[in-house]
């Protein structure tokens, strides 16, 4: 028996279709190179924004007309989306060849929901609310990297900013004990990892439900004396990035000098409507402390154009942040409504195309950002952990900074970790040689 998984959204939705994959395979399923080939065949969904929801009930359309062929097939739907209990409801009704339908909170009970679909032959929904769910620890993952890992340190978000649905759908901020992320890090190193990502939806809350004093910062702390590995994390809030936390990252030895800290928006007005908690000037401030203590770090972030009530003047503020901070990269949206959320109840809303002008000006001012970031790096020598062969039969890698690297090499080097001088570059990645030929 084979199985597929399709996964949309974030590296939290990567990570969950790692655990189902490890669960799924624990029950003698092997995973199939395509969806025509699979016996089992899972949507692991995300509804941050409704263009990413349509997609997903194209594709229940397209496997139930599939199903008509091949009686014997099993579709599972579930995630942030089915978490919903409107959208979990619609799936139950208009799409009765769905087998499974499961919320974010019912993973780990994915392998009896399997089994009693293979047994009972009916539809079955199980979306349960977080409240009250406690953290399973010891559940199988099967990794889909062989260099490059994630590990949740915290569940759930208690931000309610007013555009999003996610605390919704993942629930309140539950910390996994750190003595477990501890243990799950030193496994992956022993396994060869060399490259751990932690995962939150803010994991600068991490510790704060222990009430103890564990904190990201002590966290960080722990983690760094482990080994020799390249430690990351995502995603921050700027509320909670403050100065000693950078100063932590500084005098570490395997945190890397990355920095995923999301703007949103620039002006102080649609921040207090989005519920971010913060100023334009306590970013910017934030982001010239980071640029002082560690001058070689990259810094990313999120961006919405055209959020309720967003004026003219309000964008040109959203325009001079980024200007300023230089971000190496920017993730830009669209403002999208979310039902239930307290933005899609605003009157102020932006017609699409006047978000579509300001998004292309942001997106041409961001792409000549990343291009001068990216021309600063020509002549200078950097580390790169090789992930293997991409395009053009270059080797490509990424530097502690996670900029892409591409140069010639052999394929040998794929897993380690190689010195390259840049010697050319574009607006997404970087080109050199190999130090020494």
């Amino acid at each position: 028996m084979k199985y597929f998984i399709e996964v949309w959204g974030c590296q939290m939705n990567e990570h969950d279709a790692e655990t189902l994959s490890g669960i799924i395979e624990e029950r003698g399923y092997s995973k199939a190179e395509n969806y025509l080939d699979a016996d089992l065949i899972l949507l692991h969904t995300c509804c941050i924004r409704a263009k990413a929801e349509d997609k997903v009930i194209g594709r229940i359309g397209v496997l139930s007309k599939l199903k008509k062929k091949k009686k014997h097939l099993i579709i599972a739907v579930g995630g942030c989306m089915t978490q919903q209990e409107d959208v979990a409801r619609y799936i139950e009704k208009r799409f009765k060849e769905v087998d499974i339908i499961y919320g974010t909170h019912n993973l780990n009970e994915f392998a009896s929901l399997l089994e009693s679909a293979k047994a009972d032959q009916k539809q079955i929904k199980a979306v349960s609310d977080s409240e009250g769910m406690d953290i399973r620890e010891y559940v199988p993952i099967k990794r889909n990297d062989k260099l490059k890992a994630y590990v949740n340190i915290i569940y759930g978000c208690n931000n309610f900013c007013s555009y999003c649905i996610v605390p919704y759908v993942r629930g309140r901020e539950k910390s996994r004990e750190i003595k477990y992320i501890i243990q799950e890090v030193k496994e992956l190193l022993d396994q060869g990892f060399k490259d751990i990502t932690l995962l939150g939806q803010n994991v600068n809350s991490y510790g704060k439900d222990f009430k103890d004093g564990t904190n990201f910062a002590k966290l960080l702390k722990e983690l760094d004396v482990l080994g020799d590995y390249r430690l990351r994390f995502m995603s921050s809030h700027p509320r909670d990035f403050d100065e000693a936390l950078i100063d932590v990252i500084k005098d570490s030895k395997n945190v890397c000098h990355q920095i995923h800290l999301p703007l949103q928006s620039g002006s102080d007005k649609i921040i207090k409507e989005m519920n971010r908690g913060y100023t334009k000037k306590h970013y910017l401030d934030l982001t010239e402390y980071i640029y002082k203590v560690l001058p070689e770090a990259t810094i990313s972030t999120d961006i919405i154009v055209g959020f309720p009530g967003e004026t003219e003047e309000d964008f040109q503020d959203t325009l001079d942040v980024v200007e300023k901070v230089g971000y190496d990269q920017a993730y830009m949206f669209q403002y999208s409504i979310r039902e239930g959320t307290r933005a899609a109840k605003m009157t102020e809303q932006i017609p699409e195309a006047i978000k579509k002008e300001r998004f292309q000006r942001l997106l041409e001012l961001q792409n000549k950002k990343s291009l001068e970031r990216n021309n600063k790096m020509i002549g200078k020598i950097v580390e790169v952990l090789v992930e293997g062969f991409g395009e053009r039969n270059n080797l490509t890698g990424r530097t502690s900074g996670n900029k892409v690297v591409n140069f010639k090499g052999d394929k040998k080097l794929t897993g380690k970790l190689v010195w390259v001088g840049i010697t050319d570059a574009n607006t997404w990645s970087l080109f050199g040689k190999v130090k020494g030929e």
